[in-house]
């Protein structure tokens, strides 16, 4: 009943006139960067930080929501109409939906992708505001080693499943561990990393470094490769609506869809990847129709897309209760809290309950504000692939640079900016992830403190890092994630060499 209270409470938060604004703005610029491919939520909540500052903090959040959930309804619409999925999670909707509208179905994986990310977000949503109190409750109970050890278990998972290296994957976070120790050791007073610049000693502003990995590497990455043929629209993406047989045929694939991509969106490194692959290949198994897979299953749409976005409402969960991000945006996110001096975790739920509640009830507004925007005016954001793709990044960068000269007035950002934003143009050019390097800046002081912390209640003793149960678990699960893909890969190879040298003793 309190959990009921608090979210009624929310909604009169979210309802407020400007609010409403707010999350109307946000579901509708989300919609079209989730429309154009390369610019993700991440990025543009990242471009909005030095702009929202003077913005109240439950209007900026609730306008970064609006974002999130928009680029995922928008990246259904490029993956269907042209093959080109704008957002990660929407590869395998892809697949399905492009052949569906070839075929003159386009309409109906169009209303099957928007009804299902619909009722999966608003699943997710409903999953969040029942669970995320009672893990911030649980969250109590942690001493230092416990948060170190979970902190740890972030970063091995995000730099083991995130790229297609593990070693790529761990560069890039022990780039964000570098960053982040740059400025002045809160403990000990003493200037580290700086250099001798009087410019470094608050540290490496996140708000650059997301900018300039995000917006200039992506910018150079797209300008390096830049064709000068046109994006074509699908001609054949019209046809009729739902069929009741449509209906009859995705309502399973949504509702499975939901209870897969909300679990896996809440691990720590679980994105929304992973749940929209599982769910595309659990429908090809339990379809009456598995002939049609390939050539234009609507299940195909309707099970990944759902997934796609109860995964977005799972990715907040330890986000919000314990301060974790588990992907790139909430990453930023997280960024975009600190910027308003709040820490998100178990504390938050009292000190800030109309912020935190009028986002969880921004959700649902925001869900049924998509809804409405997808449905009937599709040709409209599909219109945007027809800006040239020069303007847009050439937009972006001025974007950029006034906001990160907006927010400190410093030539030190400014070239940092440059500086980093190579660095980002490299990792996208040899598909080095980003998000380890986002999370292992804004983690890697948060893991420092409680590490000194574990040790200085211990007078030293390295055992108080195991002493307890939770502690002593979460390590061993990080160590199962970073040895287990090894022990298996060392299995396998065994066993084909056993199996080769028994054919070779048999010939």
């Amino acid at each position: 009943m309190d959990t009921l209270n608090q979210l009624i409470g929310g909604f009169a938060v979210a309802l407020q006139p400007m609010n409403l604004f707010w999350a109307l703005v946000g579901c509708a610029l989300g919609t079209a960067v989730g429309v154009l491919p390369g610019i993700g939520p991440a990025l543009t909540i990242a471009l909005l930080l030095p702009v929202t500052a003077q913005v109240a903090p439950e209007s900026a959040f609730i306008m970064f929501a609006g974002i999130l959930y928009g680029a995922l309804y928008g990246g259904s619409t490029t993956s269907i109409l042209l093959n080109t999925p704008g957002e990660s999670g929407s590869v395998m909707t892809a697949i399905e939906g492009n052949r569906m509208a070839r075929t003159g179905r386009g309409a109906a994986a169009l209303a099957t992708a928007a009804i299902g990310s619909f009722i999966a977000g608003t699943i997710g949503t409903l999953a969040l505001t029942f669970l995320a109190p009672a893990i911030a409750e649980l969250a109590f109970i942690f001493g230092p080693e416990d948060y170190f050890a979970l902190m740890i278990l972030s970063f091995t998972s995000v730099a083991v499943v995130m790229g297609t290296s593990r070693v790529r994957g761990f560069a890039a976070l022990f780039l964000g561990l570098a960053l982040g120790t740059i400025g002045i050791d809160t403990q000990t007073g003493q200037p580290r990393m700086v250099f001798g610049s009087l410019e470094l000693l608050d540290g490496v502003s996140f708000t650059v470094v997301l900018v300039s990995l995000f917006a200039i590497g992506e910018t150079l990455y797209v300008a390096s490769r830049y064709a000068k043929a046109p994006a074509m629209l699908n001609p054949l993406s019209g046809g009729a609506w739902m069929t009741r047989e449509d209906w009859k045929r995705s309502w399973k694939p949504w509702l499975r869809g939901s209870l897969i991509g909300f679990p896996i969106g809440s691990l720590p490194a679980g994105g929304t990847e992973i749940p929209t692959f599982l769910s595309y290949t659990i429908e090809r198994r339990l379809s009456p129709h598995p002939e049609q897979f390939g050539s234009g299953a609507i299940e195909g749409v309707a099970g990944p897309e759902a997934a796609n976005n109860a995964a977005a409402a799972g990715i907040l969960v330890p986000l919000l209760t314990l301060g974790l991000p588990s992907t790139a945006t909430a990453a930023v996110l997280l960024a975009a809290f600190q910027n308003y001096g709040l820490q998100p975790g178990p504390l938050l739920f009292a000190t800030n309950p109309n912020l935190l509640w009028g986002l969880i009830a921004s959700l649902y507004i925001g869900n049924l504000i998509l809804l409405v925007l997808n449905l009937p005016l599709v040709g409209i954001w599909v219109r945007l692939l027809l800006i040239p793709r020069p303007y847009i990044y050439a937009g972006i960068v001025v974007f950029a640079m006034v906001g990160v000269w907006g927010v400190s007035t410093s030539w030190m950002d400014l070239a940092l900016m440059c500086g980093l934003g190579l660095v980002g143009y490299v990792a996208r050019v040899y598909d080095f992830p980003i998000a380890p390097a986002l999370i292992g800046m804004i983690l890697g002081p948060q893991a420092e403190i409680q590490l000194r912390r574990a040790l200085a209640v211990s007078q030293g003793d390295w055992t108080v890092l195991v002493s307890t149960p939770i502690a002593a678990g979460l390590l061993a699960i990080a160590a199962g994630v970073l040895l287990l893909p090894l022990v298996l890969r060392r299995l396998r190879s065994a066993a084909e060499a056993s199996e080769t040298a028994i054919g070779v003793e048999a010939k």
